[in-house]
């Protein structure tokens, strides 16, 4: 019962947070972009154009959910926030549970809003999104939601104010989404080449932006812009063991950066 009340706590912060609505603003306008984009093509499987939108979600939704999440809890510290809470019998992980269910249905109200702002203007325009590429943008950017979310509730634990957040959070969607490829390289080219598929497939596991992308971009029969050696090298993702690994990989994820916040939260709770 904590939780949820938690959890309608945050929803009510998190709509009256003028971030919130920036980013509302922001991804409205994107998908609105995104509409335009489509209307000059048909989206059937992978294409150049639904490269495109797939690379703008995960250059905006993972930025949006890391700011708005690590936000929250730094400014808990900053506003006194947590010292009210922390009168009441609650642990940390009742707090931090509910924040990330307050969270995740502030995120995914801003995602459906934008698409489904997108979706009204397509069908007054007479070219809407189709019915299974909507399906695919939503999945892609609550997937990136529910894991990127739980990296910000860790980093905002970390952090000490809103503006070690803002660093701390902009770093890591830097080194997940601009920074990996170049990473990727500069790791792979110490190597030996038979070391090379087995480290690509085991790097990827630790990159949430990267794997989604990439397991999506496969389920939608994209797999050969990687290459045909790379596709041979990600070909565990066709297998009947593909999605059930995949929804492991998630879990872990989330599971990981939710238990090491509430081990921090503590932590900082004994000190303090």
């Amino acid at each position: 019962m904590i939780v949820w009340h938690i959890a309608w706590r945050e929803i009510r912060l998190g709509f009256r947070n003028p971030w919130a609505y920036s980013f509302l603003a922001l991804f409205s306008f994107f998908s609105l972009a995104l509409l335009l984009v489509q209307s000059q093509n048909t989206l059937q499987g992978y294409t150049h154009t639904t490269g495109s939108m797939i690379n703008l979600v995960l250059y905006l939704l993972p930025l949006m959910t890391m700011l708005l999440g690590s936000f929250s809890l730094t400014s808990e510290k900053e506003d006194g926030g947590w010292e009210l809470l922390s009168t009441y019998p609650l642990s940390a992980f009742q707090l931090l549970l509910g924040k990330y269910i307050g969270l995740v249905i502030v995120l995914s109200t801003i995602v459906c809003f934008g698409y489904g702002l997108s979706g009204v203007f397509g069908w007054l325009l007479g070219n809407s999104f189709t019915g299974a590429s909507l399906v695919f943008f939503m999945l892609l950017s609550l997937l990136l939601v529910l894991l990127f979310l739980g990296i910000a509730l860790l980093a905002g634990t970390i952090a000490a104010n809103r503006w070690q957040a803002l660093t701390i959070g902009v770093g890591i969607w830097f080194v997940f989404i601009i920074g990996w490829s170049t990473l990727l390289i500069a790791v792979l080219g110490w190597l030996p080449y038979l070391w090379i598929k087995p480290a690509i497939v085991f790097l990827t596991f630790f990159n949430p932006a990267e794997l989604i992308r990439i397991f999506m971009v496969v389920k939608i029969g994209g797999g050969s812009i990687f290459g045909p050696e790379y596709a041979q090298w990600i070909d565990w993702i066709r297998g009947s063991w593909g999605s059930p690994i995949f929804i492991g990989v998630c879990m872990l994820w989330i599971t990981i950066s939710l238990l090491l916040a509430i081990a921090l939260w503590e932590r900082r709770r004994k000190i303090d």
